[in-house]
């Protein structure tokens, strides 16, 4: 599991080492279950006070954005969650945002003055539809959140060396999203970025190496974040 210091955040990643955070497909979903549990315990979370992103890739809509508290607790980890969204905004503290991953960013969002914590989805279909941009204007627009006083972390990814997106000229989801964030007006000395490449790093899940038949898992990474 890997930590990230951000004062008045608590932010954690999994690694392979934790085990897969993926339900849907699992021939023993117990399994994940109890690699979700023993997770967040590590990391002083407690799993039935999360949320899960419950993104989809369905339709033509990746920026799909909703407003969580208290009441969603457990709701996509042991509770049915009928909703379909690209991010999940919150001003409830103590209430665990949850993302799987693999290859695609985590990117958090949090402005300490509104007390205001988003966990976006950015993958190349996101980033296609301005989606970091978006995020933020969904964040500022329903809080009153000033741009620049947001801090945005992104979680590991694919590079460019193994995952360029066509789109932007071979550029990584990194260099993409931090354009987006900075395009809404989120400061670049408010942006940090995860060093680590998911393609070229064992610890973690990657889709792209495993349908190239480098990774025998198609396994997911997770990032669980909460405002304490």
């Amino acid at each position: 599991m890997d930590k990230v210091a951000i004062r008045g955040l608590n932010i954690a990643v999994s690694k392979v080492s934790d085990g897969s955070m993926k339900i849907t497909g699992s021939p023993n979903p117990q399994d994940i279950i109890d690699n979700r549990i023993r997770f967040f315990e590590r990391n002083n979370l407690v799993l039935t006070d999360a949320v899960l992103v419950p993104l989809t890739y369905g339709g033509d809509n990746y920026c799909r954005y909703s407003i969580v508290d208290g009441e969603d607790k457990s709701k996509g980890i042991n509770k049915p969650f009928e909703l379909e969204a690209d991010g999940l905004l919150t001003q409830t503290k103590g209430l665990v945002l949850f993302l799987p991953l693999a290859d695609c960013i985590g990117a958090v969002l949090y402005d300490p003055t509104t007390n205001s914590l988003m966990l976006t989805h950015l993958g190349r279909h996101n980033l296609e539809q301005d989606g970091g941009r978006q995020s933020v204007v969904y964040m500022t627009t329903k809080t009153g959140a000033n741009p620049a006083d947001i801090k945005a972390w992104l979680g590991p990814a694919a590079d460019a060396t193994n995952y360029p997106l066509i789109s932007f000229a071979g550029a990584s989801l990194h260099q993409v999203a931090t354009r987006q964030l900075q395009s809404a007006g989120i400061l670049s000395e408010n942006i940090s970025k995860s060093p680590i490449d998911t393609t070229s790093d064992d610890n973690y899940y990657s889709h792209s190496q495993f349908k190239k038949g480098k990774q025998e898992i198609d396994g997911r990474f997770a990032v669980a974040v909460m405002m304490i």
